[in-house]
């Protein structure tokens, strides 16, 4: 990538950090991406949903939130990495695995990160006042999905572990994927205890802070949402075990 426009980019992401209410005009066919190990590929539809052009650029980090282009180290390529969308049209992209090695036995968690730079407008400067032009970007986690894996992505929810420890709920993921809760709450002497969200990697636990859930006994429900492959919430029951 030219020198002058990388640099131009990495401004330009600094700058989005600072403006979370701005709304992109380029949007991502989905919150999230799959790509399973057996396929090799994945195609990811954009929109331009603007009456002007934009320029798109794209890549893969590992979670880091701060990375460019040109300093990312993934097995992935992605086609194409950078293109113009015209107005009211639609792009495809293609992300394909380089068949790097990565673990067999659980799903990768890796970034997808979406640039939209918007042109500069005609009359920039016209009355002689400053402008401010905005790049904005998108990004999406991408889960590695190896062949073979033990149980279903669908039902993973469903075998998580909790216990309460002080205020705080310990998720347990024996499972093989990654496991996002959300509308988290534990039912506690006829009370109900809202729990902080997150997700939850393969073969790992989470600690969630919980206010009020201190001395909750063994058996107390756990209620959640699980968001599934497709972005949805999914609701699942669990119970604290003893």
């Amino acid at each position: 990538m030219p020198s002058l426009f990388r640099a131009a980019a990495v401004a330009l992401l600094a700058a989005c950090a600072f403006v979370p209410a701005v709304q992109a005009n380029v949007l991502v066919g989905g919150t999230r991406v799959i790509l399973p190990a057996k396929d090799g590929e994945v195609t990811l539809r954009l929109t331009n949903d603007n009456d002007t052009p934009a320029l798109v650029q794209a890549w893969i980090d590992t979670g880091d939130a701060k990375s460019t282009p040109d300093n990312v180290d993934t097995p992935f390529l992605i086609t194409p990495p950078m293109f113009r969308m015209e107005p009211r049209r639609d792009q495809n992209l293609r992300i394909l695995y380089t068949r790097e090695p990565l673990p067999a036995d659980r799903e990768s968690l890796f970034w997808l990160n979406v640039l939209e730079v918007p042109p500069k407008p005609a009359d920039r400067g016209a009355d002689g006042n400053n402008y401010l032009q905005l790049a904005l970007r998108s990004r999406l986690k991408l889960f590695f999905r190896p062949e073979g894996l033990q149980g279903d992505a669908q039902k993973a929810p469903a075998e998580l572990a909790f216990h309460a420890t002080g205020n705080a709920l310990v998720v347990n993921n024996p499972t093989a994927f990654h496991v996002t809760l959300t509308d988290l709450v534990v039912e506690v002497g006829g009370k109900t205890v809202s729990v902080e969200g997150g997700m939850v990697s393969p073969k790992s636990e989470l600690r969630l802070a919980a206010t009020g859930l201190a001395g909750a006994p063994a058996g107390a429900v756990v209620r959640f949402n699980a968001i599934n492959d497709f972005g949805a919430p999914s609701p699942f029951v669990g119970a604290i075990a003893p």
